[in-house]
Protein backbone atom coordinates (compact mmCIF):
# COMPACT_ATOMS: atom_id res chain seq x y z
CA UNK A 1 0.00 0.00 0.00
CA UNK A 2 0.85 3.51 -0.98
CA UNK A 3 0.31 6.48 1.29
CA UNK A 4 0.20 9.87 0.13
CA UNK A 5 -0.61 13.55 1.52
CA UNK A 6 -1.12 16.49 -0.42
CA UNK A 7 0.68 19.80 0.71
CA UNK A 8 0.58 23.19 -0.70
CA UNK A 9 3.93 25.20 -0.93
CA UNK A 10 5.31 28.82 -2.68
CA UNK A 11 5.55 26.33 -5.79
CA UNK A 12 1.72 25.34 -5.80
CA UNK A 13 0.52 22.00 -4.56
CA UNK A 14 2.64 19.25 -4.26
CA UNK A 15 2.05 15.31 -3.53
CA UNK A 16 4.06 13.39 -1.40
CA UNK A 17 3.79 9.32 -1.76
CA UNK A 18 5.80 7.02 1.09
CA UNK A 19 5.48 3.43 1.45
CA UNK A 20 7.94 1.44 3.97
CA UNK A 21 9.01 3.81 5.59
CA UNK A 22 10.50 5.44 2.63
CA UNK A 23 9.53 8.25 0.60
CA UNK A 24 8.62 7.06 -3.26
CA UNK A 25 7.48 10.14 -4.96
CA UNK A 26 7.16 13.97 -4.84
CA UNK A 27 5.51 15.72 -7.70
CA UNK A 28 4.26 19.37 -8.01
CA UNK A 29 0.83 19.87 -9.89
CA UNK A 30 0.98 19.95 -12.88
CA UNK A 31 4.36 18.28 -13.03
CA UNK A 32 5.29 16.24 -16.58
CA UNK A 33 5.34 12.13 -15.37
CA UNK A 34 3.25 12.64 -12.25
CA UNK A 35 2.73 9.88 -10.12
CA UNK A 36 5.42 7.88 -12.68
CA UNK A 37 4.99 4.16 -13.32
CA UNK A 38 3.19 3.89 -9.70
CA UNK A 39 0.32 1.38 -10.23
CA UNK A 40 -0.04 0.31 -6.40
CA UNK A 41 -3.22 1.14 -4.63
CA UNK A 42 -2.80 4.65 -2.95
CA UNK A 43 -4.37 5.94 0.64
CA UNK A 44 -4.21 9.12 1.62
CA UNK A 45 -2.62 9.12 5.52
CA UNK A 46 -1.42 12.22 6.60
CA UNK A 47 0.09 11.03 9.69
CA UNK A 48 2.41 8.56 8.00
CA UNK A 49 6.15 8.57 9.41
CA UNK A 50 7.75 8.94 6.09
CA UNK A 51 5.12 11.79 5.22
CA UNK A 52 5.54 14.10 8.26
CA UNK A 53 9.22 13.49 8.28
CA UNK A 54 8.99 14.59 4.33
CA UNK A 55 6.66 17.87 5.36
CA UNK A 56 8.91 18.60 7.83
CA UNK A 57 12.11 18.74 5.64
CA UNK A 58 10.03 21.09 3.02
CA UNK A 59 8.67 23.27 5.17
CA UNK A 60 12.43 23.93 6.53
CA UNK A 61 13.47 24.14 3.37
CA UNK A 62 10.94 26.77 2.25
CA UNK A 63 11.70 28.70 5.01
CA UNK A 64 15.34 29.30 4.04
CA UNK A 65 16.96 26.33 5.88
CA UNK A 66 19.28 23.76 3.89
CA UNK A 67 18.65 20.72 4.99
CA UNK A 68 20.26 17.52 4.28
CA UNK A 69 19.30 14.95 2.19
CA UNK A 70 20.33 12.60 4.19
CA UNK A 71 17.44 13.12 6.87
CA UNK A 72 14.80 11.04 4.58
CA UNK A 73 14.71 7.79 3.98
CA UNK A 74 14.33 7.68 0.43
CA UNK A 75 13.46 5.09 -2.41
CA UNK A 76 12.54 6.29 -5.92
CA UNK A 77 11.89 3.24 -8.66
CA UNK A 78 14.20 3.37 -10.78
CA UNK A 79 16.30 1.14 -13.10
CA UNK A 80 19.95 1.05 -11.95
CA UNK A 81 21.26 3.39 -14.50
CA UNK A 82 18.42 6.11 -13.11
CA UNK A 83 19.25 5.90 -9.58
CA UNK A 84 23.02 6.44 -10.23
CA UNK A 85 22.60 9.70 -11.36
CA UNK A 86 19.62 10.33 -8.78
CA UNK A 87 22.53 9.48 -6.69
CA UNK A 88 24.79 12.24 -8.34
CA UNK A 89 21.81 14.65 -8.31
CA UNK A 90 21.65 14.60 -4.44
CA UNK A 91 25.45 15.56 -4.18
CA UNK A 92 24.96 18.90 -6.41
CA UNK A 93 25.61 21.38 -3.08
CA UNK A 94 22.44 23.80 -2.53
CA UNK A 95 22.62 27.01 -4.36
CA UNK A 96 24.76 25.85 -7.12
CA UNK A 97 24.04 24.28 -10.43
CA UNK A 98 25.70 21.65 -12.84
CA UNK A 99 25.58 20.68 -16.36
CA UNK A 100 24.15 17.58 -17.97
CA UNK A 101 27.41 17.09 -19.43
CA UNK A 102 29.71 17.09 -16.16
CA UNK A 103 26.94 14.54 -14.35
CA UNK A 104 27.80 12.08 -17.55
CA UNK A 105 31.59 12.60 -17.18
CA UNK A 106 30.99 11.68 -13.24
CA UNK A 107 29.03 8.51 -13.97
CA UNK A 108 31.85 7.74 -16.65
CA UNK A 109 34.57 7.73 -14.27
CA UNK A 110 32.35 6.05 -11.84
CA UNK A 111 31.22 3.39 -13.99
CA UNK A 112 34.20 2.95 -16.77
CA UNK A 113 31.59 3.76 -19.67
CA UNK A 114 30.76 6.16 -22.25
CA UNK A 115 27.79 8.48 -21.43
CA UNK A 116 26.00 10.77 -23.01
CA UNK A 117 24.51 14.48 -21.57
CA UNK A 118 21.33 12.88 -22.96
CA UNK A 119 21.17 9.59 -21.28
CA UNK A 120 21.64 11.37 -18.37
CA UNK A 121 19.31 14.28 -18.98
CA UNK A 122 16.27 11.55 -19.66
CA UNK A 123 16.87 10.15 -16.03
CA UNK A 124 16.95 13.38 -15.30
CA UNK A 125 14.07 13.97 -16.16
CA UNK A 126 11.97 10.94 -14.56
CA UNK A 127 13.01 11.51 -11.31
CA UNK A 128 10.87 10.95 -8.76
CA UNK A 129 11.25 12.90 -5.87
CA UNK A 130 11.74 16.66 -7.17
CA UNK A 131 13.02 19.44 -4.89
CA UNK A 132 14.92 16.81 -3.08
CA UNK A 133 16.87 15.08 -5.42
CA UNK A 134 17.58 18.15 -6.82
CA UNK A 135 17.13 18.29 -10.51
CA UNK A 136 16.01 21.99 -10.10
CA UNK A 137 19.81 22.17 -10.08
CA UNK A 138 21.06 20.75 -13.53
CA UNK A 139 20.94 22.99 -16.42
CA UNK A 140 22.81 23.05 -20.22
CA UNK A 141 26.05 23.14 -20.87
CA UNK A 142 25.52 26.51 -22.43
CA UNK A 143 23.56 27.99 -19.24
CA UNK A 144 20.24 27.04 -20.73
CA UNK A 145 17.15 26.10 -18.80
CA UNK A 146 15.70 23.00 -20.11
CA UNK A 147 14.01 19.23 -19.30
CA UNK A 148 12.30 20.17 -16.08
CA UNK A 149 9.52 18.08 -15.43
CA UNK A 150 7.37 20.51 -13.17
CA UNK A 151 8.16 23.31 -15.64
CA UNK A 152 10.87 26.06 -16.16
CA UNK A 153 9.04 28.71 -14.17
CA UNK A 154 8.78 26.05 -11.16
CA UNK A 155 12.64 26.03 -11.88
CA UNK A 156 13.60 28.83 -11.98
CA UNK A 157 11.64 30.16 -8.57
CA UNK A 158 13.41 26.78 -6.64
CA UNK A 159 17.11 28.13 -7.77
CA UNK A 160 15.96 31.75 -7.18
CA UNK A 161 15.07 30.40 -3.36
CA UNK A 162 18.46 29.21 -3.06
CA UNK A 163 20.22 32.18 -4.41
CA UNK A 164 21.31 31.12 -7.82
CA UNK A 165 22.29 34.49 -10.00
CA UNK A 166 19.47 33.58 -12.67
CA UNK A 167 20.20 36.41 -14.84
CA UNK A 168 23.49 33.79 -15.87
CA UNK A 169 21.21 31.55 -17.39
CA UNK A 170 18.18 31.81 -20.06
CA UNK A 171 15.00 29.89 -21.67
CA UNK A 172 15.89 29.09 -24.79
CA UNK A 173 13.74 29.73 -27.73
CA UNK A 174 11.65 27.01 -29.18
CA UNK A 175 12.29 26.23 -32.79
CA UNK A 176 10.01 27.18 -35.81
CA UNK A 177 11.61 25.16 -38.18
CA UNK A 178 9.83 22.90 -39.95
Amino acid sequence: MLYTTQISSPIGGILLAAKNDALIGLWMSGQKYYLGTLKEAMKEKNDYPALLKTKDWLDRYFHGEKPEITELNLDPAGSAFRKTVWEFLCQIPYGEVTTYGDIARKIELKCGKKMSAQAVGGAVGHNAISIIMPCHRVVGADGSLTGYAGGIEKKIQLLKHEGVDVDQLYIPKKSTAP
